[in-house]
């Protein structure tokens, strides 16, 4: 199904009352908040005579407005992933919410475009609602607006929305937010679809979003995570036209707690695995990694995948499994950190080469008791170095969001990224989670 003229002429009246801003705010929950109360105080009267006000009393507190200029009162077919443009003048307070026919109320929350705000949960389709906005004023008074509008039918082209995590997941410290999209997002519409994205961090940390493929956004900070992060993202975008004839399925909302800071760095002219957790080395470990034809990657990967164990069969890429480079066998302890197959996992096999030759097919080989050892520590997305293989793990070979500098990573946005305005938009790391190791 697509827009009728008419609800393309309101949708892109509501865009084009806009402006631009930074894509993703990350900030914790009371600065969130904040965004829906001004701190503005209105000029009180001074001084009150026996009889009333005194001559000397000062200018009256000027008058509280408030303005829905979008959507159109009346508009039909809209989307139901809506935005309210709302101007508010003179006021310490704002509330914006929705009510549909029956009576039922939803919360509206600000979008990160100013002036906009969009329903805290997703709207039904086919389905009529008021938009209400109060504004309250430091004297107690109110100015309130309403409109009309009724959303689209359900169309008949939903795309699926995902996550690679599962909500209330313990993750490691350079877990990324990664949001799949069961069909390309079209080019034109990106910028609006990340608007839509919000990360709140508590404590608050500076982060930015990237689009790794036009199927796949990711979201990471400048730096680690600090351990203990408590992480919230919401994707506002069921019903959302993403491209063509597609819509986004529904809205998405994952929190997250971040684990202790655990480290895996692999030196390859030693063949040695050293772990730390917390700045502090735990295990030393000797690996084997890839042997010369099949070099290991060298880079900043992290763990992505985790099973007790895999069948691993060397005709998946095109090496009969029966001829004299093939394989086919049951690997135990996985712990993959590319999409081409490259994993730190259990090999039996090469524990006369660990720590002396690498001998792998690109893995990095762990004997079984420190494979077993290393996988009962490990969370998705513990940060892996390795360093001075053959060759370098190329940008979107697994989740290589930490293999970039920063100032590369943001012009991944489809908004222009601007850093945080002041200190408070976002904390100081600790002196344990200050930065990422260089690979």
């Amino acid at each position: 199904m697509r827009f009728t003229p008419s609800s393309l002429k309101a949708y892109a009246m509501l865009r084009d009352a806009r402006t631009s801003r930074r894509s993703v705010i990350v900030a914790g929950s009371a600065a969130v908040l904040a965004g829906c109360t001004t701190d503005g105080k209105s000029p009180q009267s001074s001084g009150q005579g026996p009889g009333g006000p005194s001559a000397s009393t000062g200018p009256s507190a000027p008058p509280v407005t408030a303005q829905i200029t979008a959507p159109a009162d009346g508009a039909a077919n809209l989307p139901a992933a809506m935005e309210v443009a709302v101007t508010v003048a003179n006021a310490n307070k704002t509330e914006v919410v929705f009510l549909d026919a029956a009576g039922g109320r939803i919360a509206a929350v600000p979008h990160q475009v100013p002036g906009s705000w969009v329903p805290a949960q997703q709207l039904q389709y086919g389905t009529a609602y008021q938009a209400q906005v109060t504004a309250t004023g430091a004297d107690g008074t109110t100015a309130t607006a309403s409109t009309s509008f009724t959303t689209m039918k359900k169309p008949g082209n939903l795309a699926k929305v995902t996550t690679v995590v599962a909500d209330g997941q313990t993750v490691g410290v350079a877990m990324p937010f990664i949001i799949n999209f069961g069909v390309d997002v079209a080019k034109d519409q990106r910028a609006a679809v990340q608007q839509r994205l919000s990360v709140v961090s508590e404590p608050p940390q500076e982060g930015a979003w990237n689009w790794f493929t036009p199927k796949e956004v990711h979201f990471r900070p400048k730096d680690y995570w600090q351990p203990g992060t408590r992480l919230t993202l919401r994707a506002s975008l069921g019903g959302m036209p993403i491209g063509g004839k597609w819509y986004a399925e529904k809205d998405l909302t994952v929190a997250l707690t971040v684990g202790r800071l655990f480290l895996m760095e692999v030196e390859n002219r030693t063949h040695q695995l050293t772990v730390t957790q917390d700045g502090q080395v735990v295990k030393t470990i000797p690996v084997s990694n890839g042997r010369p034809g099949h070099p290991s990657a060298s880079g900043h990967m992290m763990i992505m995948i985790k099973n007790e164990w895999e069948w691993f069969d060397s005709s998946s890429f095109g090496v009969p499994s029966d001829s004299k480079d093939g394989y086919r066998l049951k690997v135990y302890w996985p712990q993959r950190l590319t999409w081409d197959g490259e994993y730190f996992h259990s090999a039996p096999w090469s524990v006369g080469d660990q720590g002396k030759r690498n001998v792998s097919h690109g893995c990095t080989n762990l004997s079984p008791a420190n494979a077993e050892w290393l996988w009962k520590q490990t969370l998705i997305g513990d940060p892996v170095i390795i360093r001075n293989t053959e060759e370098h793990v190329k940008w979107g070979n697994g989740w290589t969001d930490w293999d970039v500098p920063w100032e590369q990573y943001v012009k991944g946005s489809a908004v222009p990224y601007q850093p945080p305005a002041s200190p408070s938009a976002s904390a100081s790391p600790s002196a344990s989670a200050s930065a990422a190791p260089s690979a």
